[in-house]
């Protein structure tokens, strides 16, 4: 007992110092752990080389590289848009053949009502004709047979001379005269009648031919209908599918329509100004003729005034034998001065001109198309939505009409060359009507200039291919600024 309490102290000292020891040597474990770790990394990085620095001509080569795709992709993104347009165009002329065939089926069921018509009045004149023959022929017929029943006793000569007197005998001659004429009227009544109803009958099959040719026409012009409606969807739907391309390119398109039209705008006002400006001239020109013809016929009238009074002075004068007087009064009329000559007029308005513009109104209707050859009217005047696709809205101020090969744009009217201009590398003329204008655009060439005179139907220039590869010519007409609609004054 006494040996183990001598040695309890050293055993609390050995359990409080143990503790310390491990926490001692954790912490060296620790450290050598990070010093190797801190070694082995340092011989690392000391073993490892480092990345050489990229040549100037591999850098080179991916500059080309990625220019080179970028390229592509423009070229691409061009491609898709052209393709997009091509579509557009395509699709608006699908849209003008199918308001084509429509209105040709319009004007084919009017012409078949026409038809119809006829045919029912043609039956119905058959009906009277064969029931007014029928008649002709009874009274023909009933007269033949009593002719034929009476034939003995109706001998002309033997009834003639078996007359009581020569009165009795006159009257039987004048009765055989009047029966023989209205035998022979029976029987051209009924040649006649056979012959009206032969030429109705002729109309009738004629009408009916007619009818059926036009039911023949209607349903071929159904048939393409159909067949551009299905072409229509198809396109519509190859639009649906690349809505983001089919929205930049429309916004394209009224970026370029806008500066064509901006342009336009401002060639209309330079002419309405000029013609503002030569009106006035002519005005003042006018009345400045006015105002010297004025001057030169109180001039006149005052000095045939002056003479006459001197005349008279001389005449009344005391003393003056009248011998003398005759030579002064002869020498006064040669002192009289001769009327002057009319000067030539300077610029005058133009009347035909003036007449010019009135007749422009009133020929609304009447004018012929500003394109040479077949024609399909591709875009309409106004705000409207292209047929088959809603989310898509179109705004013109003029007309598109796509003509055949070899289009030529052509004058409406008689007028005067204001203006040759070029947009987006395409060419445009202008023509002043006196206050109306009409401007004509999408030109690949031009065969007229600035100031020169032009009359209705001549040839302005050769109209440019759009998109869809087919002559496209823009037309705009206006009064002074204010637009009008093209297709209410073309005679179509």
């Amino acid at each position: 007992m006494k040996s183990f309490l001598k040695i309890l102290p050293l055993v609390l000292a050995v359990a409080v110092v143990m503790p310390d020891m491990a926490v001692a040597q954790k912490r060296k474990a620790k450290t050598t752990s990070v010093a190797r770790k801190g070694k082995t990394a340092v011989r690392k990085t000391k073993t490892k080389k480092a990345a050489p620095a990229p040549s100037v001509n591999s850098l080179r080569n991916q500059r080309d590289a990625l220019q080179k795709k970028i390229r592509q992709s423009e070229v691409q993104l061009s491609q898709t848009r052209k393709d997009v347009k091509k579509q557009l165009s395509n699709l608006a002329i699908i849209n003008a053949q199918i308001d084509q065939h429509q209105r040709n089926i319009g004007t084919i069921k009017q012409t078949l009502d026409t038809v119809n018509t006829n045919i029912g009045r043609l039956e119905t004149d058959i009906q009277k004709l064969a029931v007014q023959l029928k008649d002709r022929k009874q009274k023909y017929s009933r007269s033949m047979l009593y002719l034929y029943q009476n034939r003995k006793s109706s001998n002309k000569m033997l009834f003639l001379l078996s007359s009581a007197d020569f009165t009795q005998m006159a009257r039987r001659y004048r009765y055989m005269k009047e029966y023989s004429k209205y035998q022979r009227v029976q029987g051209e009544l009924v040649k006649r009648k056979q012959t009206e109803l032969e030429t109705a009958k002729t109309k009738l099959n004629a009408e009916r031919d007619r009818h059926t040719l036009l039911l023949a026409k209607e349903q071929d012009e159904n048939r393409q209908l159909a067949v551009k409606q299905t072409e229509q969807q198809t396109a519509v739907k190859t639009l649906q599918k690349q809505q983001k391309n089919l929205q930049a390119t429309l916004a394209s398109d009224r970026k370029e329509m806008a500066a064509l039209n901006s342009k336009i705008d401002y060639y209309v006002k330079l002419a309405i100004e000029q013609e503002r400006k030569r009106r006035e001239e002519a005005e003042r020109k006018a009345r400045e003729l006015a105002e010297r013809k004025a001057r030169e016929e109180r001039q006149r009238k005052e000095a045939a005034a002056a003479a006459e009074r001197k005349q008279r002075e001389s005449q009344n004068q005391k003393g003056t034998a009248s011998a003398t007087a005759q030579p002064t009064s002869k020498s006064a009329a040669k002192e009289k001065p001769a009327p002057k000559a009319e000067p030539t007029p300077r610029y005058m308005p133009n009347d035909k001109e003036y007449q010019l513009t009135s007749n422009f109104a009133a020929n609304k209707g009447r004018f012929p198309m500003p394109i040479t050859g077949s024609y399909l009217i591709s875009t309409h005047y106004g705000s409207y939505t292209m047929s088959g696709m809603n989310n898509v809205r179109l705004d013109s101020k003029g007309i598109n009409l796509t003509g055949q090969s070899g289009a030529q744009a052509r004058c409406i009217f008689d007028g005067e060359v204001t203006a040759v201009f070029t947009v987006s590398g395409l060419k445009n003329v202008m023509v002043r009507h006196g206050s109306y204008i009409s401007i004509y655009c999408n030109l690949r060439s031009v065969s007229v200039s600035q100031g020169q005179k032009v009359s209705a139907r001549q040839t302005l220039g050769a109209v440019a291919p759009d998109a869809s590869g087919k002559p496209n010519l823009h037309f705009q007409l206006r009064k002074e600024s204010a637009t009008l609609n093209p297709e209410q004054w073309l005679a179509r």
